[in-house]
């Protein structure tokens, strides 16, 4: 198994798609998003550069998704086997969340069976290897601040306002996913 990376630009800075040779098919391993300055993130030095098709339609996506329109971003190519049980839990539910939306770390933690696990689904979306075709930006605080991000707090109101999520100062104020209805 031969491991590679694909570097491309995007208008936060540089992102690289890490991607292994398998059979039947490539897989994606890891996405790496700019640093919170605006780097590239350095990748391990026995990985080569090169791509191929599924991770050639991977970058057509995030190039659509960088211009602003709605992209489904398949999960088959995803290596979801290489995260815990736990984390490969949140990551889907995160996953399930629309575009324009948010949920909170506590909300998908109920919505798992876990009530009183919201830092632990914050951890697993920290470490979220796939950012982007794992939504993790649309997780945010109980009282609706952002919380934190890979790529630091600038990208993550950036992405979320992309998709069409309202703000009033520092708090989003849109609709939120796996909320309980309103009662009465």
């Amino acid at each position: 198994m031969r491991r590679y990376a694909v570097p491309f630009s995007t208008p936060f800075g540089p992102m690289a798609i890490l991607w292994e040779t398998r059979e039947p098919r490539p897989r994606i391993v890891q996405i790496l998003l700019p640093t919170p300055q605006g780097e590239a993130q350095p990748w391990p030095a026995d990985v080569a550069t090169a791509s191929c098709p599924v991770v050639d339609a991977l970058l057509m996506r995030f190039q659509r998704f960088f211009q602003g329109e709605a992209v489904p971003f398949p999960l088959e190519d995803i290596a979801l086997e290489r995260c815990s049980p736990f984390q490969r839990r949140v990551l889907l539910a995160e996953y399930a969340i629309p575009r324009g939306w948010v949920s909170t770390y506590g909300l998908i933690a109920a919505h798992l069976g876990k009530p009183g696990a919201g830092r632990a689904v914050g951890r697993a979306l920290a470490t979220n290897p796939f950012p982007i075709v794992i939504p993790c930006h649309r997780a945010v605080r109980s009282d609706l601040t952002l919380g934190g991000y890979q790529a630091g707090l600038a990208m993550k109101r950036a992405l979320l306002e992309m998709e069409g999520v309202p703000f009033q100062g520092d708090r989003v104020n849109g609709p939120v996913y796996y909320a309980e209805p309103p009662k009465g």
